[in-house]
């Protein structure tokens, strides 16, 4: 029987509909230029907001969820890898779509399209701001209106992310495991390479563990994604019509973005370290990435997620040195779980 709850497996989400998502940590980008694909510096950790009820805000606890920690100005990039099924992946960064620019939606659209084909797509390190490219997901504040959710709607009022699966429906999945069938009967398996996560992950990138102490829930610092430096990345168009997909989504989950320190005092553990810094990560002659799908189409660009303005501009100039990677360094690419988490009321 398929299993219809949001679950955390490891660092793995796992949402009904066989969508896997990892959220990994990277190399923040320069906000001018475009760049290659960053490396993957190891996953975030995520917990169960239900886990720390008596700690985290109330507010949070009426959303239900995951949470994990970012540090101001962090990059972050998601990966399906492990995706074991086709299904429609809705991302919003403060209830905004990620693809589209549009504000959140329980409905699939594609025109424009709302939401990211899996196992086609196998990552997304941005929103989609320009043809063929993405600008990066970095970690911000709320109240200063750098946020994407601040820029297209005028206000910042649920920050995280959130994300939406929606399977197949019953005919058109019999059909698809039907040709799946027939396929693994004919060729041999192959494994693939993983892109982003090929790289190792950041020195000191593991979690240690921090004696639990007493604290009180409390209003945490609330933080949402703006955009940084912009990618070559392409959001593929979905090939399959709209009545492919079931009508009502499989599974829901609000992601809360934590501060360091309000993850150690929520929930006892120590943040992981500040990324590596990018120009030692080049220096050192370590992989960056480029990914080409030419059977793939890309999602038409969004003129609202185009004009948001990348977070450089209220938190200042990026001071850190940037190192542009030798052409070697570039990578070309080709083609059990706990219980579950709580939803809530967002």
């Amino acid at each position: 029987m398929a299993d219809d709850a949001v679950r955390i497996d490891g660092n793995t989400l796992r949402l009904p509909g066989g969508v896997r998502v990892r959220f990994m940590r990277t190399l923040r980008l320069p906000e001018t230029g475009t760049h290659e694909l960053p490396p993957g510096l190891g996953e975030f950790p995520v917990r169960r907001v239900e886990d720390h009820a008596d700690t985290v805000p109330a507010e949070w606890r009426a959303r239900g969820g995951v949470m994990l920690p970012v540090y101001l100005r962090e990059a972050m990039w998601l990966s399906f890898a492990g995706s074991t099924e086709p299904a429609a992946l809705q991302v919003g960064v403060g209830k905004v779509c990620a693809v589209s620019g549009r504000p959140w939606s329980s409905l699939l659209t594609q025109d424009p399209q709302n939401y990211v084909t899996l196992p086609r797509q196998p990552w997304l390190d941005g929103v989609n701001s320009g043809k063929g490219t993405v600008r990066q997901f970095v970690a911000v504040p709320l109240g200063l209106g750098a946020t994407v959710e601040g820029q297209v709607t005028g206000e910042e009022v649920w920050g995280g992310l959130q994300l939406q699966s929606f399977r197949l429906n019953d005919a058109e999945l019999a059909k698809w495991r039907e040709w799946e069938r027939r396929r693994s009967e004919s060729t041999r398996s192959v494994k693939s390479v993983s892109a982003h996560g090929a790289a190792p992950p950041a020195p000191g990138a593991a979690m240690a563990a921090a004696p639990a102490s007493v604290a009180r829930a409390r209003s945490a610092p609330a933080m949402g994604l703006g955009v940084g430096g912009s990618m070559r990345q392409e959001v593929y168009v979905d090939d399959r019509s709209r009545g492919a997909w079931a009508r009502e989504p499989a599974g829901r989950v609000f992601v809360h973005l934590v501060t360091p320190p309000e993850w150690r005092r929520i929930t006892g553990e120590a943040p992981p370290p500040s990324p590596v810094d990018r120009a030692a990560y080049t220096r050192a002659g370590l992989p960056w990435f480029e990914y080409y799908d030419d059977a793939a189409q890309d999602v038409a660009p969004s003129d609202t997620l185009g004009s948001v303005r990348p977070v450089g501009e209220w938190l200042g100039d990026d001071h850190e040195p940037w190192q542009e990677p030798a052409p070697h360094q570039v990578k070309q690419l080709g083609d059990a779980p706990g219980k579950p988490v709580e939803d809530g009321d967002w």
